[in-house]
């Protein structure tokens, strides 16, 4: 059941943003933020194919149509007729699909005609990645003349190029940018996070915001702990996300005797918060686009340890803004977190820096300047 908006109040161009689901994913979370900033402009209607997600009850509340299309196994083809009546019955003038599923769908429903036009966000890359040469010939066939195609990083766009078939002429750059006023330390309540989530004032608080996917290797960031908190007992884990690994995580906390120093929170919505109340900030993905949470980590001026895959390098400049290692690699992630952890003087510095490197490259602000340009671009002419 979707709730609408006073029709009086509406822009008159509606834009359907189609996503896996509406989880609190680095995706989700823009695709959200994009009808939040842009509502003045553009009316935002929401399909998701497989479920709603805890974003998408947000924004049905806030009075965003949001559609369920209830995906199945394989490739469905009645969820692209689901797609195509909903587009109709919408009345959307541009499709903004997040992630490859989700333009397959938007790009398929719309054959043969290939209208409305399509921008197609390419957030991140599956591991291993590599040219499928069917998908590349279905490619050619799905992306209509005036459809748009965006990398949120320059390891993405290669990938789209070299892997997905895509030519580079059709293929532009547009980095994932943050409200980075709310990362902002104008109030310290560190003292108080750290109280609500049961860790000392003087503790060495190591926190990693990602979804409990493989993607994001948590089993490499609890062996990492565990080599960190031999050398420093006063360290914790701190790990915000949930997701299907949570069982394998839990396991693996256990087998080691780390149930004490390692702190599983959940889904949060307080991430800003949990941010300024750590010391480092740890990503160990074994596959990355342009990390909303590494970004996040520089704007609340932490610095931090990653591993040195897809588009990390693009954000973090080692040395400068955080420290890199290769994915997997528990005793290289570790001994650069006991760098940090050692000398308070770089964490400050490499704060400062990454703050900086954050306002000039990754603000919202910029982001959605382009994302408007680009929607109208597409859309052109009414």
């Amino acid at each position: 059941m979707e709730t609408s908006r006073d029709s009086n109040a509406q822009p008159s161009i509606t834009i359907c943003q189609l996503i896996l689901s509406l989880g609190m994913g680095g995706a989700e979370v823009l695709a959200a933020r994009m009808a939040r900033r842009l509502s003045d402009r553009y009316r935002f209607v929401f399909a998701c194919l497989d479920e709603e997600g805890v974003l998408g009850e947000d924004l049905r509340n806030e009075g965003h149509p949001v559609h369920v299309l209830g995906r199945q196994p394989g490739i469905d083809w009645r969820c692209g007729r689901r797609f195509a009546a909903l587009l109709k019955s919408e009345g959307v003038s541009l499709v903004h699909a997040h992630q490859y599923t989700p333009f397959f769908y938007a790009a398929a429903s719309r054959l043969p005609w290939r209208t409305p036009p399509l921008v197609f966000t390419e957030h991140g890359r599956f591991f291993p990645d590599f040219p499928r040469p069917k998908r590349i010939a279905a490619n050619r066939v799905l992306l209509g003349r005036r459809d748009r195609v965006i990398g949120v990083g320059e390891a993405v766009r290669q990938a789209l190029i070299h892997n997905e078939g895509i030519p580079s002429r059709r293929v532009d750059v547009i980095y994932n940018g943050i409200d980075l006023d709310a990362y902002d330390q104008r109030t310290d309540d560190s003292a108080e996070v750290r109280r609500e989530i049961g860790v000392g004032p003087d503790d060495f608080v190591v926190i990693q915001v990602a979804r409990l996917d493989y993607l994001k290797d948590h089993v490499t960031a609890v062996e990492t702990h565990k080599r960190v908190v031999a050398q420093r007992p006063d360290a914790k884990l701190v790990l915000v996300g949930e997701g299907p690994e949570r069982p394998k995580i839990e396991e693996a906390i256990r087998s080691r005797g780390l149930e004490a120093s390692v702190l599983l929170l959940g889904l949060r919505k307080d991430i800003p918060r949990l941010v300024r109340a750590s010391d480092v900030f740890l990503l160990t993905s074994i596959s990355e686009g342009i990390p909303l949470t590494l970004i996040e980590a520089m704007a609340a001026r932490k610095p931090v340890v990653s591993t040195r895959v897809g588009g990390v390098g693009e954000v973090v400049e080692e040395g400068k803004t955080g420290l890199l290692a290769p994915s997997g690699d528990a005793q290289a992630l570790a001994a650069q977190i006991l760098i940090l952890a050692d000398d308070p003087d770089i964490r400050g510095q490499y704060g400062i820096l990454g703050r900086r490197r954050a306002e000039e490259l990754f603000s919202e602000t910029q982001m959605m300047e382009r994302y408007d340009r680009l929607y109208r671009e597409t859309i052109g002419p009414r």
